[in-house]
């Protein structure tokens, strides 16, 4: 098979379809995958180098009236031709997207010409390129299952979960930590990030954490990913108050190899988005969630609370993180190993496994389909 992956804006839009092309990888060694993002996206910097890469330009709509609105329409329409190009080029079997601005012209353009087409969300509330597909696409694969009755429109909708990457299910806890050379000593590994970008509030808050408890307790170790976004001013903060020299504390741009170090954490504290709330309950993970309030029709929030209402996850808006709230909460959730263990297990109970691969099989039915149909 001939594919074509398209999706983009945050590493919640690029990982799902990266997980669906490892997936197809695996059941056809022999196909031929191709992605489609923006010239300037993170996508660049995460689809792997054996996947040959195509860029088209456009752009999200603003929610007021501004000249910008303007250059999004004439990007719209040159991105949709250079889709077209593209498409009669390469001439897939079938073209995949997975969300982000960039799947829209991407997959509209398939769908025009009789490609199957095929598209994935995330999240509880269908994002605008999603919604403008929903007519045009073969099927619509969901994240929640409830999400479905959000597109009443679609030819067909499958509830399957996210997919993710095989690491998410193959490391454990003991080889994480040995992998990442965790001394013997340690006695508990909390993960943080802000989502593939990075997040100034988290960093402002888990900068407070290392301040107020890190120093003061060795025998935790932190991993935190201050996002490409955020890299320099976080940096410079980092640097300033003096926790440079904390060994248990380890603190990097971007963490490419996601499923080895969550594996390692009993704690992870982050944003909401869907993407890293089906990573955490695949893996069974407690977690402290704040999610981005700039998120279309709060989304993040409606991710998160899923979790919490079921005593999987606490839930800190930005709007509630006083003074040391954050820092009290590590500490009291750090100190009770009976409450991350029972956080740990009912987040396993949102876990939709193998999505992947229900996905595969969909594609390769449909695309078997097609072909017969045109002979």
């Amino acid at each position: 098979m001939k594919i074509l992956l398209s999706g983009g804006g945050t590493g919640g839009h690029v990982n799902p379809a990266l997980a669906i092309g490892e997936a197809i990888e695996k059941h056809d060694p022999a196909a031929e995958i191709h992605y489609v993002g923006t010239p300037g996206g993170i996508e660049n910097r995460l689809v792997p180098a054996k996947y040959p890469m195509h860029h088209v330009e456009i752009q999200g709509l603003r929610r007021r009236l501004t000249l910008e609105n303007v250059k999004t329409a004439v990007l719209t329409v040159k991105a949709f031709r250079a889709a077209e190009k593209l498409l009669q080029q390469l001439k897939p079997d079938a073209v995949i997207g997975t969300g982000g601005y960039v799947c829209w012209p991407v997959c509209a353009a398939a769908a025009s010409k009789g490609i199957p087409c095929f598209l994935h969300e995330s999240n509880a509330e269908p994002g605008f390129a999603v919604k403008m597909l929903e007519r045009k696409a073969d099927v619509i694969f969901v994240n929640f299952a409830k999400t479905a009755e959000k597109l009443p429109s679609a030819k067909e909708t499958l509830h399957v979960g996210t997919p993710l990457k095989s690491g998410y299910y193959t490391w454990d806890k003991e080889s994480a930590r040995r992998e990442l050379r965790i001394p013997a000593g340690c006695r508990k590994v909390v993960l943080s990030f802000g989502g593939s970008l990075g997040a100034q509030k988290l960093n402002e808050e888990m900068l407070g954490v290392f301040e107020n408890y890190g120093k003061k307790h060795p025998e935790v170790l932190f991993f935190h990913a201050a996002g490409d976004r955020c890299k320099e001013e976080f940096a410079v903060a980092f640097e300033k108050t003096g926790l440079k020299d904390c060994p248990n504390i380890r603190c990097s741009d971007y963490i490419y190899d996601m499923p080895k170090y969550m594996a390692a954490a009993d704690l992870v504290i982050c944003r909401s988005g869907a993407m890293t709330l089906s990573e955490i309950s695949v893996m069974g993970k407690p977690s402290v969630l704040i999610p981005s309030p700039n998120v279309t029709n709060n989304q993040q929030t409606k991710n998160a609370r899923l979790l919490s209402d079921k005593g999987a996850a606490v839930l800190l808006k930005e709007s509630e993180l006083s003074e040391n709230r954050l820092s009290d909460e590590v500490a009291r959730l750090l100190s009770s190993g009976k409450e991350l263990e029972n956080m740990g297990m009912a987040a396993k109970g949102f876990a939709v496994r193998n999505a992947e691969e229900t996905i595969f099989r969909k594609i390769a039915e449909v695309v078997e389909e097609k072909k017969k149909r045109k002979k």
